[in-house]
């Protein structure tokens, strides 16, 4: 469902697309937001420096000052609005960069003003949320720490899949849907959604493997306690982690390591078990 338009809340449309910059003022100012738009960077920062915006949706390549110039030029001012970056540069350099500079999220072109709108909805809505650090940004080895927000998944996970644009469909659902699960496990878990602690994630990528490595702030946990898990259930009753859930009061669900299990090649634990690697083969 897409989240409502929050009132008087004003966007910046800044791309040297003409045509895209006047279908996306439509489409937001039909969707209950103040619009203006910029055709390149330096139109768009002069903009910036003498009104308030909270949302700018920036293209990467322009003339005069390109997005990830600009996106560097933001984080001067003292209130930065939240950035949400549009490009079909899928390059691993332009990805991270944009993360390493606090762009709130990505998203490829072309896309649909469907997808753009609930985009937009969730950026405008979201709470206010601590800073991804970027420690490693070699395209073959990427490390970040990342904050227990529940809304981190979605845009880490938008920045590291766009990395993946080479792969086959199969193996970057399975690799997104993996990384997604253990992702929010460590985050609700082992974070307890605390904003003021990190989860450390490592992504490695080589000719024949995808390699994520997730280790959370937690205590860890034991399979044996997890008995409102799948992966607890014993042989030949695949409805026991149901029943137990419905004995907590917990949501439906529950399936998350087991998903994952059939997702991926390998799956590891630390013999704390707050720290989770898997590896996806390519060959």
């Amino acid at each position: 469902m897409q989240p409502a338009p929050a009132p008087g809340k004003r966007v910046l449309v800044i791309d040297d697309e003409e045509s895209l910059r006047d279908l996306l003022q439509l489409a937001l100012r039909e969707g209950g937001y103040a619009v203006e738009t910029a055709r390149d960077g330096l139109d768009g920062l002069e903009q910036l420096k003498s009104k308030k915006f909270d949302l700018v949706l920036l293209d990467v390549w322009m003339p005069r000052m390109n997005g990830l110039q600009m996106l560097t030029e933001l984080q001067q001012l003292p209130a930065p609005p939240r950035v949400i970056m549009m490009t079909a540069d899928h390059t691993p350099e332009t990805l991270l960069h944009t993360i390493r500079e606090s762009a709130y999220q990505y998203i490829g072109k072309p896309f649909t003003l469907e997808s753009m709108m609930e985009l937009v909805g969730k950026a405008i809505t979201c709470p206010e949320q601590a800073a991804i650090e970027v420690l490693s940004a070699k395209p073959e080895w990427v490390e970040l720490l990342v904050p227990c927000q529940k809304e981190a998944v979605d845009r880490i996970e938008s920045f590291l899949m766009a990395m993946k644009g080479d792969l086959a469909e199969e193996v970057r659902y399975s690799v997104g849907q993996a990384f997604h699960e253990l992702l929010l496990n460590a985050i609700e878990w082992g974070g307890k959604l605390d904003p003021n602690r990190k989860v450390h994630i490592a992504y490695l990528r080589t000719k024949r493997m995808i390699l994520y490595r997730i280790a959370d702030p937690g205590t860890g946990f034991r399979f044996q306690d997890l008995t409102h898990a799948a992966v607890s259930n014993q042989a030949g009753d695949s409805l026991q982690h149901v029943r137990v859930r419905d004995e907590k009061g917990m949501r439906p669900g529950g399936f998350g390591i087991l998903l994952t299990r059939s997702l991926v090649d390998e799956l590891i634990y630390n013999q704390q078990q707050n720290e989770v690697m898997f590896v996806k083969y390519l060959q």
